[in-house]
């Protein structure tokens, strides 16, 4: 499973910017956050939407892609986009995802924004897996990211569009999907039973039928995971 790509657009060409805008909303995985005509507008974005991913044209008035890249401490993933094909050596020395010349089809874009994904799961990947060696992951709340310990954590709950993280002492509301947080629990430790519920395989206490027991909470288990479900938890020497 994938989080949704936070993505900017940044184009002078107004042909060229819809065009891309157009291939960006076919695609499931991207979140198009805000079109910019220039490297200032960019860079505005930038700190207001904190993408994941940014088109960038190399060819810009007053200030070039490239040289728009060099100028941020910490960019996001990058795609050129550009009509000249002479800097596409330069443009993979500054480690962009991928280089488009214009004009390029569809299937192009695709495999492109595939690369930007594939490379955004295994960072998120990397990430939970440093998390868990520390024993803790952080989350996102209204207004700022909460450290929560693992251990502590005896299941996750989607509620409407938000998500609640249920421990002992609190429940803790996030301002994140139920994807995103997936993605940064370890799966040693934790499984999805239900599309709207993210259990903690150490606080399981009982199941019945089709039900998981927490605590106090009884946590339903959907038909088609039910399988995987068992197979996780039940030992499977058990009689």
């Amino acid at each position: 499973m994938h989080t949704k790509i936070k993505a900017i657009i940044v184009e002078d060409e107004p042909l060229a910017r819809s065009g891309l805008e157009s291939y960006v909303r076919d695609v499931d995985f991207l979140e198009l956050c805000a079109l910019c005509e220039n490297a200032m507008e960019a860079n505005n974005a930038l700190n207001k939407y904190e993408p994941e991913l940014m088109f960038l044209d190399i060819q810009m008035p007053r200030l070039t892609g490239i040289d728009f890249l060099k100028s941020l401490k910490n960019p996001p993933m990058v795609i050129f986009t550009t009509a000249y094909p002479n800097y596409a050596l330069q443009g993979f020395e500054l480690d962009v995802v991928d280089y488009l010349v214009k004009p390029y089809p569809f299937d192009r874009f695709l495999k492109a924004v595939n690369k930007a994904r594939d490379l955004h799961v295994l960072k998120n990947r990397e990430n939970a897996a440093e998390e868990e060696a520390s024993g803790y992951i952080f989350v996102k709340t209204s207004s700022k990211l909460e450290r929560v310990v693992l251990e502590e954590i005896n299941f996750v709950e989607a509620m409407e569009n938000y998500v609640v993280i249920h421990t002992n002492q609190q429940k803790l509301i996030t301002m994140m999907t139920m994807k995103s947080i997936e993605e940064i629990l370890p799966l040693k430790k934790f499984i999805r039973i239900h599309k709207s519920y993210i259990a903690n395989k150490d606080k399981i206490s009982s199941i019945e039928g089709n039900e998981i027991k927490i605590g106090a909470n009884k946590l339903p288990i959907a038909r088609n995971r039910k399988q995987e479900v068992m197979d996780q938890i039940i030992p499977r020497n058990l009689p």
